[in-house]
């Protein structure tokens, strides 16, 4: 008899959690609309590409064009799968109140359209600042980030851009809004350190075996030139893109996001598509032709909409905005990926 009671009991859990995931997932309006975009935007990218991809993106170049398109669905699963293991790693813990941390829904909205708006302003400031300079223009990106560039950027404009997006998008946000919040309402103070590193390793460890199998580039450095270059990595990047993005979209604007969506997935899929449009020139982006702007864009929201929706899960389940700065940024990509770059950029022998 008890293990009868046991296993319908069991069989009750195991119902009530695939309800709730088909809500939140199949079932949910958001992510249903989501999902058309999705497919609207591989489709759109497909019929404008007729066949081929123009960016200059040398790690992708000896891909097949449809490797390159299904690249980023296939990293889409990758993000499920890693906020499945978020989600088993944080289900003892006390999830905290994201919501709870921002201000009442009037002032969250007025301070999301102004984060925002100064947002967008700081982006068009970059793409002048480059090109004032000689440089290109500048976005949370330097050219080269991820998938390398034919030109690759020297000294001069990665020690530019760093000091442009870290005093705009991370130190300017975080004085102004510090003197009104807490670290803890900002998303910057841990409330339980030992499952944060443990999300941190995990994800850390899962992200870089997938980025070594897909740009394994780091194996062909010297041990001179890794000592180096991966540390200089480590730094540039956290300064220039982990920093800023940490500041303004998961300190500040989450919480204001979930105040104002009241649901976590919707919160998601707005992190992710407002971590993607600060990504809106890049260093492989074509803008000559309404065609290749088109298409630049559309491939921008393929690459950084799944990034930035997992960015956004793990500081919904952690309160803590360092957690996926150190567990999927800083060294997983920035160093694992993009220490040729910097080596390449310094020449580093």
């Amino acid at each position: 008899m008890g293990t009868e009671m046991r296993s319908q009991a069991s069989n009750a859990t195991v119902t009530s959690l695939a309800s709730r995931l088909a809500r939140n997932t199949v079932l949910n309006r958001s992510v249903q609309v989501a999902a058309t975009l999705w497919l609207a935007a591989n489709v759109a990218a497909i019929f404008l590409a007729r066949g081929f991809l123009p960016f200059d993106r040398p790690a992708l170049a000896g891909k097949s064009f449809a490797f390159q398109m299904t690249l980023p669905t296939l990293g889409l699963f990758e993000i499920f799968l890693l906020m499945a293991v978020v989600y088993g790693l944080t289900s003892r813990r006390s999830i905290p109140d994201i919501a709870g941390r921002s201000p009442e829904r009037r002032v969250a909205a007025r301070e999301a359209m102004i984060v925002l708006s100064y947002a967008a302003l700081g982006q068009a400031g970059g793409w002048i600042l480059g090109p004032a300079f000689g440089y290109r223009p500048f976005s949370f990106h330097i050219a080269g980030t991820l998938v390398g560039s034919s030109n690759p950027a020297g000294p001069g404009e990665i020690l530019t851009w760093a000091t442009y997006n870290f005093v705009v998008f991370a130190l300017a946000p975080y004085l102004w809004f510090r003197r009104r919040y807490t670290p803890t309402q900002l998303n910057l103070r841990s409330t339980d350190r030992l499952n944060d590193a443990v999300v941190i390793l995990c994800v850390g460890v899962i992200e870089t075996a997938v980025e070594l199998g897909t740009f394994p580039g780091i194996f062909q450095l010297t041990a001179r030139q890794l000592l180096i270059g991966a540390p200089l990595s480590f730094l540039l990047f956290l300064i220039g893109t982990v920093l800023p993005t940490m500041v303004l979209i998961y300190a500040i604007l989450v919480p204001r996001y979930f105040r104002l969506a009241g649901s976590f997935v919707t919160t998601v899929l707005l992190g992710g598509l407002t971590y993607a449009a600060m990504h809106l020139v890049e260093g492989w982006s074509l803008f000559k032709t309404p065609s290749d702007t088109a298409l630049s864009l559309i491939f921008v929201l393929l690459t950084y909409f799944g990034p930035g929706m997992i960015k956004t899960f793990i500081t919904l389940r952690t309160g803590n905005a360092w957690v996926h700065a150190l567990g999927y940024h800083a060294v997983a990509p920035h160093v694992v990926v993009d220490t040729p770059l910097i080596v390449r950029a310094f020449g580093i022998g």
